[in-house]
């Protein structure tokens, strides 16, 4: 049967830019071709905080320029002040961006950056390390992207202290860095007025927007048409954007900057460390009486980023009494931002390791004691859910892992010098609704042209985006033409939060419904008033994961032998890029659990492993058996499609399997993650 009998949406239709990717023709931010093009090196501050009072020059150095606070023009001031960039002697993180050097070559340009001469008076000692006890904690009003910060229903401490069993455990999570395939990149031009711009960033329109306000112009084109990956960190202008256009302003050239890798750990933005404190209290059978989740993270001096690290905790189990709450710290570092399930993937991992612990405290299977605290509706608000199927994912996904039969004490497989344990954990994430626009246009009676200003990160948003278009059409996907990917095309929302499919996907249907029904060639339909009309709260996608590892007692080497997630995520609009996105999130995750992490040295404010050789991600060699299903699933409360998003829940829930899985293994307990070999050897010899 062919996609388009069946219908183009659920078909595993290939994406339409594969082609142009595996033969090198789909351009990304620094490969348009421009005249006279100069390129620019940002240099970054040598310290975590000072005064930068004049910048040196080599004469023998071949600069077309140089620009730093003392000679750069004057910048409009916008809601971020990471982007007033050489706007102030003042220096708030060590990497910031201080000078600009543009030269005739990117050789060039480097050689001339290294010879600066940067007079900076040093200010006090760095303040660079989360703790606990901070004397500059405080709660901020509100959380990522706009929760209230604290939540609280009945007596949690009461509640505790009458428990039958009560869990009292701090889990901590390190700086962790988005580091996607294609850094940073951007080429800046301006004709008068007009400012052209191709970068790499996931809202075209949003970028063109904050260009325009920063610069004081109306005419701003961004162009992004490929990405490679975000991750969030690309959700927003980045200093690199800014300073590619203000070169290329004071040079009269265009200008490209692309990011080394080692400065993509400074200032795009990374996940704040968390420090976790989880307390639970249950009676006898299982049932929870109270949950305290209290989330400790860092901000930088610049810009509060408040992380919603305990808001995940609010949705996922029953319980009478219950508090949430964040606390955040301002320090001389850079500003964390997104980053993929910022606040859910952190916050799952100390919930999900606290009620593994609970469960072995009780004696009971862990999916058993999940089940047996299900809600029937939202616990904190009351509010319906829209679909919730967690527990059918947990069952379901036992079935298809093998967990039936298994010994819950720790420490009973071996095989050789391997123990070999498995483990489990929910996994859940936010569907969110986003206004946006699409225009689409008749050509033939068989071809239509559909635009909207999305990115596509490497998804596949724009296969899915035609599938959607040629199924509300009547026609083959064949027949749709799709433009995305650029700020003058119709309002899109940003690629972030796991919305962009269906926040998209809402205005293409529309778009094209309104067509048909009116016989026109063009229609173009505006989603903000039907997505104001929509709730927050019981909108959700759940999920559940399933790890097996095999720890070496001889070294510590923990390996992941199978990895596996049963998903809950409205209807599968195309399974063929849907499995790669829970996979890439699941894989992300054993990063998360067993290798990522940002090592600070305290003294400088500065990542020292700055580097895909020092920062450890999982390569194929780590990546054993994995596999991802999903439940037939439609949620019609949620867009037309009946979909939700599928980019985040991949990670959330994934670290906490597996450092189940550990524990299943080795009797041992981490609950400071990464899941490095030394936290393991001291308790494996002894």
């Amino acid at each position: 049967m062919t996609a388009t009998m069946q219908g183009a949406v659920g078909a595993p239709l290939g994406r339409l830019e594969g082609p142009q990717k595996v033969t090198g023709a789909a351009r990304y931010a620094a490969e348009y071709p421009q005249d006279d093009l100069a390129y620019g090196w940002i240099v970054p501050s040598p310290v975590a905080s000072g005064t930068l009072d004049a910048v040196i020059v080599d004469p023998l150095e071949d600069a077309v320029a140089v620009l730093w606070h003392g000679n750069a023009p004057v910048l409009a001031a916008v809601d971020d002040p990471e982007l007033a960039v050489l706007q102030s002697e003042k220096i708030s993180y060590r990497g910031q961006p201080v000078a600009l050097v543009i030269a005739d070559s990117l050789e060039a340009a480097r050689r001339a950056a290294q010879t600066l001469s940067l007079s900076i008076t040093a200010g006090e000692q760095p303040d660079t390390v989360l703790r606990e006890d901070h004397p500059g904690l405080y709660t901020p009003e509100t959380v990522n992207p706009s929760f209230p910060a604290e939540s609280a229903l009945g007596d949690v401490d009461k509640a505790l202290k009458s428990s039958y069993i009560a869990i009292d455990e701090v889990y901590s999570t390190p700086a962790l860095h988005n580091n996607p395939m294609e850094p940073h990149a951007t080429i800046a031009r301006w004709d008068g007025d007009n400012l052209t711009v191709f970068d790499s960033n996931q809202h075209p329109s949003g970028i063109a927007a904050t260009l325009g306000e920063i610069f004081g112009v109306t005419d701003v084109h961004v162009v992004a048409e490929h990405i490679g990956g975000g991750f969030g960190a690309k959700g927003t202008a980045r200093p690199n954007a800014v300073l590619a256009a203000l070169g290329a302003r004071v040079t009269g050239r265009p200008i490209k900057v692309v990011l080394p890798r080692q400065q993509m750990f400074s200032i795009v933005g990374h996940r704040t460390p968390t420090i976790q404190r989880i307390r639970l209290g249950a009676d006898r059978d299982g049932t929870l009486t109270a949950i305290d989740h209290q989330a400790t993270s860092q901000s930088s001096r610049l810009f509060e980023y408040a992380e919603q690290t305990a808001v995940v905790t609010r949705h996922m189990y029953a319980a009478p009494n219950r508090r949430t709450g964040h606390r955040l710290v301002r320090l001389d570092m850079p500003t964390p931002r997104w980053m993929r399930a910022p606040g859910e993937a952190p916050g799952m991992v100390a919930l999900e390791c606290a009620i593994d612990e609970l469960a072995e405290k009780l004696g009971m299977d862990p999916i058993e004691l999940r089940i047996r605290n299900e809600p029937t509706v939202e616990p904190e608000s009351g509010e319906p859910f829209t679909s919730r199927h967690y527990v059918e994912c947990l069952r379901r996904g036992a079935q298809r892992f093998g967990w039936s039969g298994r010994d819950h004490r720790p420490g009973r497989r071996r095989e050789g010098d391997w123990l070999i344990g498995t483990g489990v954990a929910g996994a859940t994430y936010p569907t969110m609704v986003q206004p946006s626009t699409a225009r689409v246009r008749r050509m033939t009676p068989e071809r239509f042209e559909v635009s909207i200003g999305a990115a596509d990160l490497g998804t596949g948003a724009r296969t899915i985006l035609s599938q959607i278009a040629a199924d509300a059409l009547g026609v083959p996907a064949s027949g749709i033409e799709i433009k995305i990917g650029d700020s003058t095309l119709p309002v899109a929302s940003v690629a972030g939060g796991s919305s962009g499919s269906a926040s998209w996907g809402w205005a293409v249907t529309g778009a094209c419904r309104a067509l048909v029904a009116s016989g026109s060639d063009e229609t173009v339909f505006d989603t903000t008033e039907l997505v104001g009309k929509q709730g927050t709260d019981g909108r959700h996608a759940f999920g559940a994961h399933f790890a097996e590892v095999r720890v070496d007692t001889v070294t510590g080497e923990v390996r992941v032998s199978r990895l596996f997630g049963m998903y809950a995520a409205g209807r599968i609009l195309n399974p063929r890029t849907a499995r790669s996105q829970f996979l890439g999130g699941m894989i992300m995750g054993m990063g998360m659990a067993l290798h990522e992490e940002g090592v600070l040295d305290p003294a400088l404010g500065q990542w020292v492993n700055n580097d895909l050789a020092g920062y450890h991600i999982p390569a194929h060699a780590d990546v054993q058996e994995i596999d991802a299903e999903w439940l037939d699933e439609q949620d019609d409360q949620i867009n037309p499609m009946g979909s939700k998003g599928i980019g985040e829940i991949g990670i959330v829930g994934s670290p906490a399997a597996i450092i189940n899985a550990i524990w299943h293994a080795t009797g041992i307990r981490v609950r400071d993650l990464p899941a490095r070999l030394d936290k393991l050897l001291p308790d494996l010899e002894a």
